[in-house]
């Protein structure tokens, strides 16, 4: 399937993968050519033992990382912590390829550190196959594991009364470049045939022209049928790389605009990225922005060794495969007569990183800065889980309860006006700028809907997803 919805940082423009960290101080491995599975995170090594203060994150980032109490903060979730509303009965279903072998110890690292209690279930499944041994030499395999964690603690994070089930699939056929998406299809479809979990978090994309033909793209959909069928909310992160995208192999980026599958499937809910501004208790400093590091060349100074502009925006755009579906009529004006992203964004820039651990092997056990899309679709999937719980019930496809909430001006949607997903980079040592959108008043395609704030929208997301958009009850 897709790449993973986090990305690792690279150190120019021309890389743009998710696959391998930065660790070691040099560039990221390159995926396989024809691996279409890569997930979208950057990461990078920030302290062996303690999680780093925002200071010392400054010092070494120049700019800041958030931890758990400081995005609660933010997305105002506490209030609802109050209620008892922490997604107990839910199950937030995370799935990754490969996953981690020390996800388990990693996560308990990570409560400690922050005061978090356990989840009251964590299981770890691979209904596609058995998962190879891990190779800690295998730069796929690393990036995985990284993307894993993050996926698995920032849900958790949001959501900490919820269970957790991690979905494994094995390693993709590199001789066919949808056979992870194959694998990871058929996982998807064995969790929801099972009622295993009420909402789905993937991070993880492949751009739509990546597909050899429409029908390879189409024969891949029947989890997300499957999902509204049977009531279950599916996640898509909307990308890394601004207004484009890369190639399968992620070697080259388009010197057009294009957008992310299955985020751009309209039976999935998309999630962009913002960028956060917050002080040292997580109260906002100003209002949230779209997020677009490109050209933040003191950030990519400090996380790469380059000051080359990169790709390294939420994505965002109109699908050219999927026409716009019925409750983006109301934003006809802003996506034409396609499918536009994302639906709704949340925290996902490098200048706002925020902290995981890992011990997985092949790179240096500790503490590590993360950032991307990756990071806002399992926030987002600990939102819903919240929601999940309030309603008694699975919401199923939530799409339309967003637009209908935004067209309402509920105040639990929290707009976004200011920013774009433009990016310039640097491949085959010429300059590129591909275009992007500009955030506004309603829906854009650089934010969507805007964000939440998750005291407000959650009550609200149960009360309007919950009188028909869902078909079966959890």
């Amino acid at each position: 399937m897709p790449r993973r919805a986090r990305r690792y940082l690279r150190a120019t423009g021309a890389l743009a993968l998710v696959s391998a960290s930065l660790c070691a101080g040099g560039a990221p491995a390159v995926a396989a050519a024809g691996l279409a599975v890569k997930p979208m995170l950057f990461t990078r090594f920030a302290a062996p033992t303690q999680a780093p203060t925002e200071a010392q994150c400054v010092a070494q980032f120049t700019e800041p990382c958030y931890d758990p109490a400081d995005l609660r903060t933010a997305y105002d979730v506490q209030p609802l912590y109050n209620r008892g509303i922490d997604g107990a009965g839910q199950t937030i279903v995370i799935v990754d390829s490969f996953g981690s072998p020390t996800i388990r110890s990693d996560l308990a690292t990570f409560d400690r550190e922050f005061g978090l209690p356990a989840p009251p279930s964590f299981q770890v499944i691979s209904p596609a196959g058995r998962v190879p041994a891990y190779d800690g030499s295998n730069s796929n395999e690393r990036g995985w594991a990284g993307e894993t964690t993050l996926d698995v603690d920032w849900a958790h994070t949001m959501a900490p009364g919820a269970k957790i089930l991690l979905v494994e699939t094995p390693v993709p056929n590199p001789n066919s470049p949808t056979a992870g998406d194959s694998q990871i299809a058929e996982a998807e479809n064995y969790v929801i045939d099972h009622h295993l979990g009420q909402v789905i978090s993937q991070s993880f994309g492949q751009a739509e022209a990546t597909f050899p033909n429409l029908a390879s793209l189409y024969a891949l959909r029947s989890p997300y049928i499957n999902a509204q069928q049977q009531g279950v909310t599916v996640l898509a992160a909307a990308g890394d790389d601004g207004a484009t995208n890369t190639n399968a192999a992620g070697t080259q980026f388009f010197t057009h605009r294009a957008v992310l599958w299955p985020a751009s499937d309209p039976l999935v809910t998309a999630v962009g990225g913002t960028q956060l501004s917050l002080d040292i208790n997580g109260d906002r400093n100003q209002a949230d922005v779209v997020w677009n590091d490109s050209n933040n060349y003191a950030l990519l100074n400090a996380l790469t060794g380059s000051t080359d502009p990169t790709g390294i925006a939420t994505g965002g755009g109109v699908s050219s495969v999927f026409a716009r579906p019925w409750y983006q009529n109301g934003v006809a004006g802003v996506t034409g007569d396609h499918r536009g992203i994302p639906d709704i964004s949340m925290s996902a820039a490098c200048s706002g990183l925020v902290l995981t651990y890992n011990s997985f092997g092949g790179e240096q056990a500790g503490w590590y800065a993360a950032c991307g899309t990756s990071e806002a679709t399992p926030l987002f999937a600990g939102i819903v889980a919240l929601a999940d719980q309030l309603a008694g019930h699975s919401l199923g496809l939530i799409n339309p309860a967003l637009y209908t909430l935004s067209a309402e001006h509920a105040p639990g949607l929290v707009d976004v006006t200011q920013g774009n997903n433009t990016v310039t980079f640097i491949q085959n040592n010429t300059s590129y700028t591909v275009r992007g959108y500009n955030a506004g008043p309603g829906y854009d395609l650089a934010s969507g809907l805007g964000t939440v704030n998750a005291a407000l929208f959650v009550p609200e997301l149960a009360q309007a997803a919950g009188g028909g958009y869902q078909t079966a009850r959890r």
